[in-house]
């Protein structure tokens, strides 16, 4: 694959601090080359402090067609679009951004659409059920998003209570609630980074959870959390961020490509 690469070879970035955890590099320029697109991702770690400048600098570069925003960035990524889409606007944050044939750039919010796209293809279907996402960050809203516009009885948790209760607001159409408390849940979802270091606290008291219940985790690395290791010796069936990322890859290359010079 990258013996292919030339000066005609498009880019498109991933952008987040840390980034070794990412999955995109590989799994998007793998969904490029299987479409025939000469284009690769390429992962950039920048700190919080250094991403209004990076960004200021990468959009200034010719190819680079697309970027993808990982954590921290999802909130102050959608400030650099000049269009966004219409869930990208309510929750105010993106995750992946395209360069428009006119030059502006257009923020999609994926990673809700992603996890329902993961869930659905495990067996769960959201409408009706009690979910709590543990998270009201870039990926954690949403997600709250898309599974309240699914059908599913949505509550929120977050130690910053006035992110969650921001949160809360945005989304009082759907009557998301605010809980902790996984009892009763038929869904339970991990938004936050822990899981990604081992010995840290899990997001929710597992001994709580019904053991009919989904666990779902949208940490990458490790493939199996904590979380999701006590939520199955609880008897739930668990959904691993690798599970996301399938579904993930080709709604990333569908916003991605439909902006791009040499797609289609």
């Amino acid at each position: 694959m990258l013996s292919r690469l030339s000066g005609a070879t498009r880019i498109h970035l991933i952008v987040g601090d840390p980034i070794d955890q990412a999955k995109s590099p590989a799994g998007l320029t793998r969904v490029f080359a299987a479409r025939g697109v000469d284009a690769v991702c390429i992962p950039m770690q920048v700190p919080a402090p250094d991403f209004d400048a990076f960004m200021a600098a990468a959009k200034r570069v010719r190819n680079i067609d697309g970027i993808v925003i990982t954590v921290p960035h999802k909130f102050s990524a959608s400030r650099h679009c000049e269009t966004l889409s219409a869930r990208a606007r309510q929750l105010a944050a993106v995750n992946v951004m395209r360069r428009e044939a006119d030059g502006r750039w257009s923020g999609d919010m994926t990673d809700g659409i992603a996890l329902v796209a993961a869930l659905r293809a495990q067996g769960f279907e959201p409408k009706g059920r009690r979910a709590l996402v543990v998270g009201a960050g870039g990926a954690g809203s949403a997600v709250v998003l898309a599974l309240a516009q699914a059908g599913a009885r949505a509550a929120v948790h977050d130690i910053d209570t006035a992110r969650r209760d921001d949160l809360v607001r945005r989304l009082a159409a759907w009557k998301v609630a605010a809980s902790a408390d996984p009892a009763g849940c038929d869904l339970v979802v991990n938004a936050t980074p822990l899981g990604m270091a081992a010995g840290g606290p899990l997001p929710v008291d597992v001994t709580r959870l019904a053991p009919g219940a989904v666990a779902a985790d949208l940490v990458t690395m490790p493939a199996v959390t904590p979380f999701l290791m006590a939520a199955r010796e609880r008897g739930a069936q668990i959904v691993t961020g690798a599970d996301m990322f399938a579904p993930q890859a080709g709604i990333l290359a569908d916003f991605l490509l439909s902006g791009h010079p040499t797609a289609g």
